[in-house]
């Protein structure tokens, strides 16, 4: 028994297990600009695993592939290590990463048998993203592609897709309600490449972080975050938003602190507080951001 906690834990941190909040928060807001229809709670759950899935087999790739690229090293300060650490081999990792994408794909499936094949085209897209964002030949993350990618698929795709699974229909309203998560997924990549710039340019991965360097990779921080108040607020004023979400407000404060803290660190590990602190706000922002539309539905 100890033995398999242990090796729980360590696939646990494999998959950055902190991290799945990314792809809860798109499902959780998609499901609740569907709110005013009826409630699908076995699609939501299979939405949400699947979304876990995609996300879980993307950090597994990432870390296989960044491995073998040379990229991390045991000097690396990225969340995981589990490789250069010795605790799981590369092709355990590569295996975990077919086994998760496996299971995405299972709820894929399932959930394009149920509501229609626009899902499915929408799962393979996302899976292929998922492989193609560090694996070969495409690369998209050595290509200073990485906050567009995650800002397409954690954004506007997973939203979107949540919303159709339980209305079977796209809508505009779905897509404006995932330009701000969108933008705070594409933050949480950004501040990940503000800390490796050094390291990146030292193994040629081009990030936009370590094309521009500091401080133009600050600016374009702040205005992500930034942008997401200031697009959810266009979106209330214009009517495109219900005004309940203007329950996002009280997250505010974490974006003065966010940029307080990127301002103050100027060495590579101290930049993982703002990993972290843009973790905090996409998930306290996205929460907000769906209980505003849920209230919505619930009170009008």
């Amino acid at each position: 028994m100890p033995e398999m906690v242990r090796s729980m834990r360590i696939w646990l941190l494999a998959v950055r297990l902190p991290s799945l909040t990314a792809a809860v928060v798109p499902v959780l807001v998609g499901t609740a600009v569907a709110a005013d229809e009826n409630f699908r709670p076995g699609l939501f759950v299979l939405a949400l695993l699947g979304s876990m899935a995609f996300q879980a087999g993307t950090n597994l790739v990432n870390d296989y592939y960044d491995h073998t690229f040379g990229v991390d090293t045991a000097a690396s300060l990225g969340p995981s290590g589990v490789i250069q650490r010795g605790l799981l081999k590369p092709r355990a990792v590569l295996i975990g990463a077919l086994a998760v994408f496996a299971l995405g794909a299972a709820a894929g499936i399932t959930i394009a048998i149920l509501t229609g094949w626009p899902v499915l085209v929408l799962g393979i897209a996302s899976l292929v993203a998922a492989y193609a964002y560090t694996g070969p030949p495409f690369k998209l993350a050595y290509r200073a592609l990485g906050e567009v990618t995650v800002f397409t698929f954690m954004g506007p795709v997973i939203v979107m897709g949540a919303a159709y699974v339980q209305t079977e229909a796209f809508t505009w309203e779905a897509f404006l309600a995932s330009l701000p998560v969108g933008l705070l997924v594409a933050s949480i990549l950004h501040a990940n490449n503000l800390r490796d710039i050094e390291g990146d340019r030292e193994q040629h991965k081009v990030t936009l972080a370590s094309i521009v360097g500091r401080p133009a990779a600050d600016v374009e921080m702040a205005a992500l975050v930034l942008g997401a108040f200031a697009c959810a607020i266009v979106l209330i004023a214009t009517g495109a938003a219900p005004v309940y979400a203007l329950a996002v407000l009280p997250s505010a404060p974490l974006v003065l602190r966010l940029l307080r803290s990127l301002a103050a660190s100027h060495e590579p590990i101290a930049l993982n507080r703002v990993l972290l602190s843009s973790v905090g706000l996409h998930l306290i922002f996205g929460l907000l951001w769906a209980l505003g539309y849920a209230l919505a539905a619930w009170l009008d």
